[in-house]
């Protein structure tokens, strides 16, 4: 029997005015599959993974989770699917005016009704699981480090157990081996959830780390997709510039907005 991909995109369009921000993307991920998705500020990472989640509509195109189409739901289709995702937004957006551990159990309060009790005894097992004690808890988001801000957020994006994980520029402001850290916390959730993984990155050796499969977006459209093997000898000039961080190629690098 052949397997269903978990994610499949065909044609997914959007633009905001005149400004095209994704062209027609396609591909698929198979379940527990983990895909990064790399590309210079503006390319459109961002606006895919909101479109595949739904925080925002494509404009055409098909968006398919587990075989089923995604991109015109009603709320309650899109409430039911929703419920397959956890994501780790970029910067961590926890919430200042709560304690640690509701911030991890958030989505198991707010979106699953759980009763409080319970939902703390799953956040302090969340916490474990990303290599942090009880005693941070009750402490607020304001009184840990940035890196132990990511754990939190990491911790979060994976307590209702989701089935699909966006990660959005999980390293951004940490110092290298605290990225290490977090690589390493994200390869090992993801695999004992068995989720399928997309993470969005500038950093390339936190890409090359936690992916099977490697894409690179540009002006809105993949142009390339193979695996973190491939990406430094992949021929295209556009991925090469891009991947060593040289300032001549052909993408140019505009210095000023008009």
């Amino acid at each position: 029997m052949e397997i269903q991909p978990k994610i499949e995109l065909s044609g997914v369009s959007k633009a905001f005015g005149r400004k095209k921000v994704l062209q027609g993307v396609n591909f698929k991920l198979m379940p527990g599959q983990s895909l990064v998705v790399v590309g210079g500020s503006g390319s459109g990472k961002s606006v895919l993974i909101k479109s595949i989640i739904g925080l925002m509509r494509s404009d055409k195109g098909s968006i398919k989770i587990d075989g089923e189409e995604t991109s015109r739901l009603s709320t309650k289709g899109r409430n039911k699917i929703m419920s397959k995702f956890g994501y780790l937004f970029q910067g961590g957006a926890l919430f200042d005016s709560l304690p640690i551990w509701e911030n991890v159990a958030f989505g198991l309060i707010y979106a699953q009704n759980m009763k409080r009790d319970e939902a703390r005894e799953i956040a302090i097992k969340k916490i474990a699981q990303v290599g942090m004690g009880k005693e941070v808890a009750n402490l607020f988001p304001a009184e840990l480090s940035g890196g132990m801000q990511k754990r939190i957020a990491l911790a979060r994006a994976i307590a209702t157990n989701p089935e699909i994980i966006f990660f959005d520029e999980p390293t951004t402001g940490l110092d290298p081996i605290m990225s290490d850290v977090i690589n390493n916390l994200i390869i090992k959730c993801s695999k004992e959830l068995n989720a399928t993984t997309i993470t969005i990155t500038h950093d390339m050796q936190s890409a090359v780390k936690i992916a099977d499969r490697m894409a690179m977006l540009y002006e809105g459209k993949l142009i390339w997709e193979g695996s973190p093997d491939e990406i430094y000898k992949s021929g295209n000039g556009h991925v090469d510039q891009f991947v060593h961080g040289r300032a001549e190629g052909p993408i140019e690098i505009k210095l000023q907005d008009h």
